[in-house]
């Protein structure tokens, strides 16, 4: 079975690419310890001044792995959203910046993957969405961050109705600073990397630190909050019909609760 987590090293930038391509890259709570484990070492590494996140395929990530939400107990909801909000604050913590590489959707928690780094490039066939609330499960956690990149009324369209946005929408909001053509994205996504990993790693270190410390000095309440939530919010009756329809491809049925 091929690796979930794709690592590779092109001088001082580090990409790490997400390699569940069958799955829409979808983070099972394997995948994002991964990830957590995978960022830990990036951050340790003074070769490393940048990274990429990527992904295989035609999408960059669909979210939380359904297939793993199904009928499972309070205890399981805790640990999986708790090790997300660990991995967008891992994103946050780690000393280099991180460039988001997106070439297709992005949806639910792989919006908030996206909107976690501190850059993003986007392929211009990208689509971005938060549509939790069309199954049941609200995109809280996702939130926290979608909302802290494009602000409350743009972050409500997008958790409100469900609906994607294109790139160049992504673009105006301020959840992507680039759109490229999608055969020059590889490229146009490393090269920003590789701009930035030319100015001091200790420069870096310190601004990108200061950056979030300033502007987000409420990010872990928040997580804490939000994750808590969401994990009341997937044990509830609407939230296991609604991932369970669609995972099975049919219209669910609301009883509200």
């Amino acid at each position: 079975m091929p690796d979930a987590l794709l690592i590779d090293r092109d001088e001082a930038v580090v990409t790490l690419t997400l390699n569940r391509p069958e799955r829409r890259n979808a983070l099972s709570l394997e995948l994002m310890r991964e990830l957590i484990v995978a960022l830990d070492e990036v951050a340790d590494d003074s070769r490393a001044r940048a990274v990429v996140l990527a992904a295989e395929g035609p999408a960059f990530s669909s979210g939380h792995d359904l297939r793993e939400m199904i009928g499972r107990d309070e205890t399981f909801y805790r640990e999986l959203f708790a090790t997300c909000s660990a991995l967008m604050l891992t994103l946050h913590r780690i000393p280099q910046p991180v460039v988001a590489r997106v070439q297709g959707m992005a949806t639910a928690a792989g919006c908030q993957l996206v909107a976690a780094c501190d850059l993003a490039v986007a392929g211009e066939r990208a689509r971005f969405a938060t549509p939790g609330v069309r199954i049941g499960l609200f995109c809280t956690t996702p939130m926290v961050e979608v909302a802290r990149a494009v602000g409350r009324k743009r972050a409500m369209e997008l958790l409100l109705t469900g609906e994607p946005v294109d790139a160049d929408t992504a673009l105006a909001w301020g959840l992507v600073n680039r759109v490229v053509p999608t055969d020059e994205l590889e490229e146009a996504a490393a090269g920003l990397a590789r701009r930035v990993a030319e100015a001091s790693p200790l420069t870096l270190a310190v601004g990108k630190r200061a950056f979030y410390e300033n502007l987000e000095p409420g990010a872990d309440r928040a997580y804490e909050h939000a994750s808590a939530v969401m994990s009341s919010n997937a044990l509830a009756c609407d939230a296991q019909e609604g991932m369970s329809a669609f995972l099975e491809k049919r219209v669910p049925t609301w009883i509200g609760s």
